[in-house]
């Protein structure tokens, strides 16, 4: 009977431990589940943030200025803020402009920030301004900038820095806003770049950095400023900050710090294949197109930009078999015509059609790209072609025509680009996917047969998979 008892008590036990151990398990694989749920559910709202296109809306601008240059730069700003409350940012200025100074439409440029005090700083860099800290700490006050929601985007620059919103959306947009990004370009000396950092993104270029490092750099930068009063530009001081995080620079050619001077058309007529994203020092250097003011032509430019902004001076090298020609065509800007052929790698090259931003020894004339010279005979120089008007035509077609600029050359052979007027050309909207923009390639181009004797005509379309571009 007491066995029995015992048996029983015994028996007990067990099933109360097996229905125990079942609550158990059933428990972890629900909180197993649970939690890969969350898991799924965060991953997947996380890569429906990042699916989202990024637009205009989720940049914000921070633009470094002056009261004393603000007067005279504010025209190259109006040329790229979109009105209409389009665009975020501000412009930063050292004091307010004057009431009479200050008359334009609240809508035709960025809001004016008076920058904060800077005096608690440090600044003993011999021959610089001390107005470098309080340029460098627009990173932070644009940061700062209240009713800024969902930014993904800091951009920064120059009031003479000409951006090209469009382009910069588009380039940004390969890049994930969640991971750490500080994105811009060198200068296109290599002096330049050996003094103040071939790492550097260069301030008068424009740069841009991603919200999640932003945040985080906002947190720092004061304290990192106090370490680096030796320094000498703005630029300086953000690019040490972001290389004391671990943050390296991730160039994108399309951003021009411009460190030239005169005429900067080889530069321009042979731009890298990716999206033109700003220009810079409008002010060292002549206006881009002939018989019009600095500003009168950087609009003309914006004409065409404002039809395809993506495809803006992108060069396209096609050949004429019958004439042994050579045509570079930068979009939006100017054709080539050279009256022989040349290989495609010495149509590349940049023609040094402008002059150095700085004497001294021969490290002052090295750019950090190939150049070649202008033939000193008129008659064996391209033929060159100014952007004179852009049109739709039929089904989408976009219609760009450029006419002959003046040359001092009279060349009457009937197979010389000479008697030339005007290059017209045809192409299609450009609209670059996230696999073009990291795997770009150039784009081909046809000679058309045209009516007109003293015209050209030319196709641009995309290259065939195995198609080469060379003389036929």
């Amino acid at each position: 009977m007491q066995l029995f008892h015992k048996h029983t008590t015994l028996q007990s036990l067990v099933n109360f431990l097996l229905v125990s151990s079942s609550f158990c398990v059933l428990y972890v694989l629900i909180s197993v589940l649970f939690l890969g749920t969350s898991k799924l559910v965060h991953v997947h709202s996380s890569s429906q943030e990042l699916s989202t296109p990024t637009t205009l809306d989720h940049l914000v601008f921070g633009i470094a200025s002056s009261k004393s240059s603000w007067a005279k730069r504010k025209d190259y700003v109006k040329l790229w803020w979109r009105n209409n409350n389009a665009m975020k940012g501000c412009v930063f200025l050292d004091t307010l402009p004057d009431e009479d100074e200050d008359n334009d439409a609240s809508d035709s440029v960025p809001p004016l920030c008076v920058s904060e005090d800077t005096s608690r700083f440090r600044y003993t860099c011999r021959g610089g301004l001390p107005s470098a800290i309080r340029v460098a700490r627009v990173v932070v006050e644009t940061i700062a900038l209240k009713n800024n929601s969902d930014v993904r985007w800091y951009v920064f620059g120059d009031d003479d820095t000409v951006f090209f919103p469009e382009n910069l959306v588009k380039t940004l947009s390969k890049y994930d806003h969640g991971l750490w990004y500080y994105v811009g370009a060198n200068s296109e000396v290599y002096e330049q770049n050996r003094l103040f950092g071939f790492g550097m993104a260069f301030g008068g270029a424009g740069f841009a950095i991603s919200s999640s490092l932003a945040n985080v750099l906002v947190k720092v930068f004061d304290s990192c400023l106090e370490r680096y009063p030796h320094l000498y530009g703005s630029d300086g001081r953000v690019y040490s900050c972001l290389a004391e995080l671990g943050v390296g620079l991730t160039h994108e050619p399309g951003f021009h710090q411009v460190d030239l001077r005169g005429d900067t058309f080889g530069l321009l007529a042979a731009h890298p294949v990716t999206p033109l994203l700003s220009l810079h020092h409008p002010d060292y250097t002549d206006p881009i197109f002939p018989n019009m003011t600095t500003t009168q032509a950087l609009k003309h430019l914006f004409k065409a930009a404002s039809v395809d902004p993506q495809r803006m001076l992108q060069q396209t090298i096609c050949y004429n078999r019958w004439f042994s020609w050579t045509i570079s065509v930068s979009w939006g800007y100017a054709v080539q015509v050279f009256p022989h052929h040349m290989s495609l790698r010495e149509v590349l090259k940049v023609q040094e059609t402008f002059k150095q931003w700085k004497k001294g020894n021969m490290l002052a004339k090295a750019y950090t790209f190939n150049t070649r010279g202008t033939p000193p005979d008129p008659c064996k120089r391209p033929s060159v072609f100014y952007l004179d008007n852009v049109s739709f035509g039929n089904d989408g077609i976009i219609i760009s025509s450029y006419k002959r600029s003046f040359q001092n050359c009279s060349n009457d052979d009937l197979l010389s680009p000479k008697r030339l007027e005007e290059v017209k050309v045809v192409t299609k909207k450009l609209d670059l996917d996230i696999k073009q923009l990291k795997a770009p390639r150039r784009h081909c181009c046809d000679v058309m047969p045209s009516s007109a004797r003293d015209q050209l005509e030319i196709e641009i379309r995309e290259c065939k998979d195995e198609e080469l571009i060379y003389m036929h």
